[in-house]
């Protein structure tokens, strides 16, 4: 079996977008919403964009909007297939785009939790304050902790995934494994194809990041969190739809963060008396 070292829906943009198709622009639709809500002015980073669809969906809607990835194929589909922001290849645990040039990032799809060390995440934070005006937002959509580290283990069955693109049928099998030390959702993906290809073996894994926690990265490195929830959301059910006020839990499989740069750097030590 070949030991794919990418990822298969990475290299080849157009699987991903038919393996998780969007037709109705949920996910752009539901960062706008946030934008609007919470008064975002017009400049807009979009990190992890991926295939472009929800930068270009956020472009249409008005705003001035960066697409960044690491994945130069991503960059290369989303110039072509979903053209008007501006793309970029940038790392998002270190990136630097000037100072105060946007006036919102929006990391969606779990990109995020591709920060898998605190060193990565911590990057990540320092470099969205950087890149953001004061009263700037961050808006995020990802995996939550609390859901897979508050369970025994995630399902013990794989998960089967069937879809056609171009008379070729692919499948994917997928196997997740918790590794509490590190925090880290383990994922194991197996795709074959009847077109007669090799099947391909792929290894990737997401952060889990509990709602405290990441309030307390927040907090360190200079944000006000604004919401914090589990839904609704582009990618919950019932699904985000307009109008949806957010909800008060943080349980779910989805958390949701919109969180504002506060003009100074808090301070993480207890006052004199208190320290022990």
């Amino acid at each position: 079996m070949n030991q794919h070292k990418g990822n298969l829906l990475t290299d080849h943009p157009e699987l991903y977008e038919a393996r998780f198709p969007d037709p109705e622009r949920l996910a752009g639709r539901w960062a706008e919403d946030c934008l609007r809500r919470h008064g975002a002015g017009p400049a807009v980073l979009d990190l992890g964009c991926g295939t472009g669809r929800d930068a270009a969906y956020l472009h249409r809607a008005g705003r001035r909007v960066t697409a960044a990835d690491l994945s130069a194929t991503m960059l290369a589909h989303a110039r072509l297939h979903h053209p008007g922001p501006v793309h970029v290849q940038a790392d998002l645990s270190r990136f630097d785009f000037g100072r105060g040039a946007f006036d919102a990032v929006v990391c969606l799809d779990s990109s995020l939790l591709y920060c898998h060390t605190n060193e990565q995440l911590d990057g990540f934070l320092t470099s969205c304050r950087r890149t953001l005006v004061p009263g700037g937002l961050l808006i995020a959509e990802m995996r939550n902790g609390a859901y897979f580290l508050g369970r025994a283990e995630p399902p013990a069955t794989p998960g089967t995934a069937l879809f056609t693109w171009e008379g070729t049928t692919y499948r994917s099998t997928t196997t997740l494994y918790l590794d509490r030390a590190a925090q880290l959702l383990r994922r194991t993906r197996r795709w074959t194809a009847d077109d007669g290809t090799p099947p391909v073996e792929e290894r990737s894994a997401w952060r889990l990041l509990l709602p405290q926690e990441l309030r307390h990265f927040l907090t360190v490195h200079g944000f006000e969190v604004l919401a914090l929830h589990d839904g609704p959301g582009p990618r919950t059910e019932p699904v985000w739809r307009p109008g949806a006020e957010p909800g008060s839990a943080a349980d779910g499989d989805r958390l949701h963060l919109v969180a504002r740069k506060t003009t100074a750097l808090a301070s993480v030590h207890p006052p004199v008396g208190e320290r022990p």
